[in-house]
């Protein structure tokens, strides 16, 4: 990749917006700090961006697709627009190709983007975001949050203290 990712993908719970586990609940919607302002800036510099969100709430039966699709509306209202959303609805033991560390979401993303994997950066805070990037060929950076365990913190090539951190991560990496 060049020092500048031709599209930023992004993690959406503990990423973009705080995790609250399985929201169906649009009104629990509530931005990271400082991340309007990176994707602002990302947008007034022409870089396409895309949220890819594992949702196994859906096939554990706790939300309806409805409900996911009501909390994604509500990010793409408040940090949005999006170019590309890619939701996995599958739990984990359904062995899908799109469920992270699967790469299937990235590769959709990009190919709906026109841009190879290798041109692309996905930012996330848990291992299988990053674990995802990497089988799909793409620079993935770990945004730790509290929860991040430390052994995938370890295991993360960039690792970056907040989403500001890792733009400037991935602008200086080559």
């Amino acid at each position: 990749m060049s020092n500048e990712p031709k599209a930023v993908l992004l993690d959406r719970d503990g990423t973009l917006v705080f995790d609250v586990p399985y929201n169906g609940d649009p009104a629990l919607v509530e931005v990271m700090p400082g991340v309007e302002a990176v994707l602002q800036g990302l947008r007034a510099d022409g870089v396409p961006l895309g949220v890819l969100t594992n949702q196994s709430g859906i096939a554990r039966g706790l939300v309806t697709r409805e409900q996911v699709d009501a909390v994604n509306a509500r990010v793409d209202e408040l940090l949005g627009p999006f170019e590309v959303w890619e939701v996995c609805p599958h739990g984990p033991d359904h062995g899908c190709e799109c469920r992270k560390p699967a790469p299937g979401m990235i590769l959709s993303a990009c190919a709906r983007l026109n841009l190879d994997p290798s041109e692309v950066a996905f930012i996330g805070d848990i291992g299988a975001d990053v674990e995802a990037a990497a089988a799909a060929g793409a620079t993935g950076v770990l945004v730790p949050t509290p929860v991040t365990r430390q052994e995938e913190i370890d295991a993360a090539d960039l690792v970056a203290p907040d989403l500001a951190s890792a733009i400037a991560l991935l602008r200086g990496a080559s």
